[in-house]
C-alpha cells in the first residue's frame, strides 16, 4: 500500500492553531494558504529585517545602500511567502512551490520589464563594486554631474547647471565612467603660452611661484611647470598641481585662482599671452600619487 503523502506546512499550521486537515473543502485551502503567507510574511519583518539591517549596519553600509537592499530582501520575504501559501494548501512541498511561482514570475516579467531588469543588475553591481557614491561627482558619455541618489533601478545626478538627471543604471554600467575625486588627490593640467621674445625661465618662475604660493595646492606631490608646445606664434609651458580630497567646487575655485594668478603676474612682469592662446588650455588627470617621472 502507498503511503499517503503528507504536507508539513499544512501539519505545522494544523498543530499550532488547531486547524483541522481541509483539502477537501477549497475554502479550507484558501484558508490554509492565508494563514501561511501571513505567518511567514510576519516572521520576515518582525525578525529577519532587522536582523539583515543589523548585518548591513556592521558592514558600514549608509542609509542610501541599505535602502534598495531592504527592498530586495522585502521583495524575497514575499516570494517565500507565497510559495509556503501554495504548499499550505496542497499545492506539492515547498520547494515545488517556489519553483513554480518563480518560473511564473520569471516569464511573466522577463517579457515586460527587460529594460528594468537590466537596469536591476546593473544598480546590483554599482552597489557591489561602488565605482562610485553619493557625494561623488562623475563623467560619463558627455554628461557630468555630483550623485545625490543611487537606487536599484537609477542614479540620480545633480549637473552644475543645477539640473537633475535620472540614469538608468545599465547606461552608467554600459559605458566608461569616470571618477575624478575617487582617489585622494586630482592632478589639474594648464598649459600658458607666452611669446618667442619672453623669458621662459621667468614665466616659468612665476608659475611655479603663483603654484607654491595657493593653499589649495599641495606640495608633495610639488607643483611642476614643462615647455610642451613650439606653436606659430607662441611656446607652451605646462603647469602641473595636485589638490587634496577635492571636490567639483574645489576644483574650479582652485583652477579660477591659480590662472587668475599667473596672469596678473604675467601682466605685471610684461610678459605676453599670444593670440592663439588668449584662452588657456586646462585638463584634469586623477590619480592616488606622483606620476612617474615628477
Amino acid at each position: 500500500m502507498i503511503p499517503a503523502q503528507t504536507n508539513p506546512v499544512s501539519d505545522v499550521l494544523t498543530d499550532v492553531f488547531g486547524l483541522a486537515p481541509v483539502y477537501t473543502n477549497p475554502i479550507g485551502y484558501a484558508v490554509l494558504g492565508i494563514v501561511a503567507f501571513v505567518l511567514v510574511y510576519i516572521i520576515g519583518r518582525a525578525f529577519v529585517l532587522p536582523l539583515a539591517g543589523r548585518a548591513m549596519d556592521r558592514r558600514g553600509l549608509d542609509s542610501h545602500a541599505k535602502k534598495p537592499l531592504n527592498k530586495v530582501l522585502f521583495f524575497i520575504i514575499v516570494f517565500v511567502a507565497l510559495g509556503a501559501a501554495f504548499a499550505a494548501s496542497g499545492r506539492g512541498n515547498i520547494l515545488t512551490s517556489l519553483a513554480t511561482v518563480a518560473a511564473a514570475a520569471t516569464l511573466a516579467i522577463g517579457f515586460a520589464m527587460q529594460d528594468v531588469i537590466a537596469n536591476f543588475v546593473a544598480g546590483v553591481f554599482i552597489f557591489v563594486e561602488r565605482p562610485f557614491k553619493i557625494g561623488d561627482w562623475i563623467e560619463f558619455d558627455g554628461n557630468s554631474g555630483v550623485v545625490e541618489d543611487i537606487s536599484l533601478r537609477v542614479t540620480r545626478l545633480r549637473t552644475f547647471d543645477n539640473e537633475l538627471l535620472t540614469v538608468p543604471n545599465s547606461q552608467l554600467t554600459d559605458n566608461v565612467v569616470k571618477n575624478p575625486v575617487d582617489a585622494n588627490k586630482l592632478r589639474l593640467k594648464f598649459v600658458f603660452g607666452i611669446g618667442y621674445d619672453d623669458d621662459i625661465e621667468k614665466a616659468t618662475d612665476i608659475i611655479m611661484e603663483e603654484a607654491e604660493a595657493h593653499e589649495g595646492i599641495m606640495d608633495d606631490p610639488g607643483p611642476s611647470v614643462r615647455l610642451t608646445e613650439l606653436g606659430d606664434s607662441s611656446v607652451g609651458l605646462q603647469s602641473r598641481i595636485w589638490i587634496a580630497n577635492p571636490s567639483r567646487a574645489d576644483f574650479v575655485k582652485t583652477r579660477g585662482e591659480y590662472v587668475t594668478a599667473v596672469k596678473r603676474r604675467f601682466d605685471e612682469e610684461g610678459i605676453d599671452i599670444p593670440y592663439p592662446h588668449r584662452t588657456l588650455t586646462g585638463g584634469i588627470d586623477m590619480a592616488e600619487g606622483p606620476v612617474a617621472g615628477e
